[in-house]
C-alpha cells in the first residue's frame, strides 16, 4: 500500500502529529532527551496511535539509535480504542518479527510483563497513553497515563527488541511519519523523505533533528 510523508506543523518547539503535541525535550532520571522522531501508527486503515522516540542525542540510523548511550524513551498516544490482550498481541508480534532469536528469548520473561500490563487494562481509550522508558542499570519501566505499572524490567534486550518493532527487519506496518522541518533547505528535505520513503517505519526513529520551520 502507498503512503504519503507530510511535514508536520511546528508550534512553539513542539511537534503535532494527528492532533496529538510532542515536546521537543523530555526528562527521564535527570538526563534531558530529545525528540528524535514522531509519527503514526497504522493498522489496515485505521489510524491506531502515534509515537515519539527520545534519545539523549540525535540518532541518523538505527545502528546509531540502536547503540546510542544513556536513558531512552518511548511515548505512545492512542487514537483509538483498543483491546489490552489484542495491543499486548501486536507488539509481542512485532519484537518477535523483528529481533534475533537469541535476543528475543533473553526478552520473553518481559514481553509476558508488558502483555499483562495491557491485558489487566481490558481496554485502552482513544487519548490514553504510555510510555516505554530504558535507564542503564535499572532496566525498562512500563508507565500507563505516567503511572509506573511495577517493577522495572531488568534484561537489556527487553528494550532493544521493543525498539526494534520500529527499526527491524519486518517494521509494523505503514507508520506515516509526520516530519517536522528543519533540515536545512528546501532540497535536503525532499532527499530526505524520498529516502525515507520506502523504510517509513524505520523513519520514526531515524528523523533529523525536529527543529522548527525557518
Amino acid at each position: 500500500a502507498g503512503a504519503a510523508l507530510f511535514l508536520a506543523p511546528a508550534v512553539w518547539g513542539q511537534v503535532t502529529v494527528s492532533g496529538v503535541k510532542y515536546e521537543q525535550t523530555s526528562e527521564l532520571r535527570g538526563s534531558k532527551l530529545q525528540l528524535n522522531g514522531a509519527g503514526i501508527r497504522y493498522k489496515a486503515i485505521f489510524k491506531v496511535y502515534t509515537a515519539g522516540l527520545y534519545l539523549g542525542s540525535k540518532a541518523a540510523t538505527p545502528e546509531a539509535v540502536l547503540a546510542a548511550p544513556g536513558p531512552k524513551r518511548m511515548h505512545i498516544v492512542m487514537l483509538r480504542d483498543i483491546d489490552g490482550n489484542e495491543l499486548g498481541k501486536l507488539f509481542t508480534r512485532g519484537m518477535q518479527d523483528n529481533a534475533p532469536r537469541e535476543e528475543f528469548s533473553k526478552s520473553i520473561a518481559g514481553t509476558l510483563r508488558m502483555s499483562d500490563i495491557f491485558s489487566m487494562r481490558k481496554k485502552l481509550l482513544a487519548g490514553e497513553n504510555f510510555s516505554v522508558d530504558w535507564v542503564p542499570g535499572i532496566g525498562t519501566t512500563v508507565l500507563v497515563n505516567g503511572k509506573p505499572q511495577g517493577e522495572p524490567i531488568k534484561e537489556p534486550e527487553f528494550f532493544s527488541a521493543l525498539i526494534k518493532i520500529w527499526l527491524g527487519k519486518s517494521p509494523a506496518e505503514l507508520f506515516e511519519l509526520m516530519w517536522r522541518g528543519g533540515f536545512g533547505s528546501w532540497f535536503s528535505i525532499q532527499n530526505t523523505l524520498s529516502r525515507a520513503a520506502p523504510l517509513l517505519l524505520a523513519a520514526l526513529c531515524v528523523a533529523l533533528p525536529a527543529r522548527r520551520l525557518r
